[in-house]
């Protein structure tokens, strides 16, 4: 279970503070980070660069966001019916 779980956030422990997100809850931190790793992957692709820089969001968004939100939102994105704008 631990490897499954690992193999599917990698080795980031918890995501760094950030001043725009200072309450306890932190969805919209989540779902920034998500859209901030698919708008940079997106740009950097279109330039044909190399989209490694675009990790980190991608290491927070897995450190704060539930899987099953994760994974619906992919479906979404998958069927052109993801509600935010990438």
């Amino acid at each position: 279970m631990a490897d499954h779980v690992e193999d599917k956030i990698g080795n980031y422990k918890t995501a760094p503070f950030d001043a725009r997100f200072p309450n306890t809850n932190q969805t919209r931190n989540c779902f920034q980070n998500y859209l901030d790793f698919h708008r940079c992957n997106k740009a950097l692709t279109a330039k044909n660069q190399d989209p490694s820089p675009c990790m980190w969001y991608q290491r927070v968004y897995k450190s704060l966001c539930p899987i099953g939100w994760v994974e619906k939102w992919d479906d979404q994105i998958e069927n052109e019916s993801f509600p935010g704008k990438i």
